[in-house]
């Protein structure tokens, strides 16, 4: 039971729980907002279903309707999540140090022992 406790407290599956909430719930504002995005195209061009839409007897209309719909949320979420998520990123976060990789303190140590022997 303590290996249990200690999988399910793990930062990342409770970070990734969180995620998969936020991500449903998000979803389904998008999905509105791209409804109501197409009802305005609808208004100002005419039907924005495309599904009907043969040229040729070839149907692309299906996938007219789902690259616009896709393009309508990509962009919502550049715009309304990932370029906000940066700039509090780059304003809230503090630059990580960097992490000196074990062989160049070895290396660096050896240089001054060197240096030190002259």
């Amino acid at each position: 039971m303590k290996g249990f406790k200690e999988f399910v407290m793990r930062g990342n599956l409770v970070e990734l729980a969180v995620a998969f909430v936020i991500g449903a719930s998000f979803a389904t504002v998008v999905k509105a907002f791209t409804d109501m995005f197409m009802s305005i195209l609808g208004k100002i061009g005419g039907n924005p279903n495309f599904n009907s839409y043969q040229p040729g007897g070839v149907p692309v209309g299906a996938f007219l309707t789902a690259l616009i719909a896709f393009l309508i949320v990509a962009f919502v979420i550049y715009f309304f999540v990932v370029k906000p998520y940066e700039a509090a990123k780059t304003r809230f976060v503090a630059p990580a140090a960097e992490a000196v990789d074990a062989n160049t303190v070895l290396l660096t140590e050896i240089r001054d022992a060197i240096r030190a022997g002259r």
